[in-house]
């Protein structure tokens, strides 16, 4: 994941590896995903969740731990036509909504050092510190897909949307040294997947691909214009 992230009007840029995110996960990852045919009509969806958790010590002499926890989640799903619909090769354009939900908090605590409580309360500083918030918007999409089975086994596919298109847009702010200044609000974000899908039996199959995501949304003082990327490999059952 990479590009600009920031809550409160504070936006700092991001660009964090898988490696680097594996060690910070606090629970089992959730990614499923569905797929109805009926003739040229299908309807299908997938979603992700993934937590995250870090704890560090600060240098200070006031303060010496912290926690933070990081919570996101999206949720999309499609009804689609097949303007083309052949054996080898099919065409589909589809529309949807993409669910988007991010929540972080944060917990600072002090070292309890009794050489600091005069210092402390002269400062304001309380014993600890503890800051929660989530954001959460629905985006509008619509997108094409297509399939090629190149060999009875195996099969091309690529997806692409684009979704937004302000829909969530109102005011927004940054924060500066002189305060508050008014940005530009924006929504829409855009996706891309592709890969090679192998039938291994009737009912198994697997898809080996890439996926990437970008969002570009401001609102208020959240900001996430953000870059997810990264190859993917996933299995399924047939019914």
């Amino acid at each position: 994941m990479s590009g600009d992230f920031g809550v409160k009007g504070i936006v700092a840029p991001l660009d964090v590896t898988f490696s680097e995110l594996l060690p910070h996960i606090d629970a089992v990852p959730v990614v499923l995903s569905a797929y109805i045919r009926y003739n040229r009509w299908e309807i299908f969806g997938d979603g992700e969740y993934i937590q995250l958790d870090d704890n560090v010590q600060l240098p200070g002499l006031l303060f010496t731990n912290a926690n933070v926890g990081v919570k996101y989640a999206f949720v999309e799903g499609f009804i689609g036509y097949r303007l083309i619909n052949c054996t080898k090769a099919s065409l589909s354009l589809y529309t949807g909504v993409r669910y988007n939900y991010y929540s972080g908090d944060i917990h600072i605590s002090n070292n309890k050092d009794p050489r600091f409580p005069i210092l402390r309360r002269l400062l304001g500083i309380p014993d600890s510190l503890e800051r929660s918030g989530s954001v959460d918007w629905v985006d509008p999409v619509i997108g094409l897909g297509g399939r090629l089975r190149i060999w009875k086994p195996v099969t091309l596919y690529v997806n692409g949307d684009i979704g937004g298109y302000d829909a969530n847009s109102s005011t927004a702010y940054k924060a500066t040294k002189h305060g508050q200044v008014p940005v530009s609000s924006e929504d829409w974000s855009y996706q891309i997947q592709g890969g090679v899908e192998f039938q291994v039996t009737r009912w198994l199959w697997t898809q080996v691909g890439w996926r990437y995501l970008q969002y570009d949304f401001v609102k208020s003082g959240f900001t996430n214009k953000t870059e997810l990327n990264g190859p993917f490999i996933q299995g399924g059952v047939n019914f």
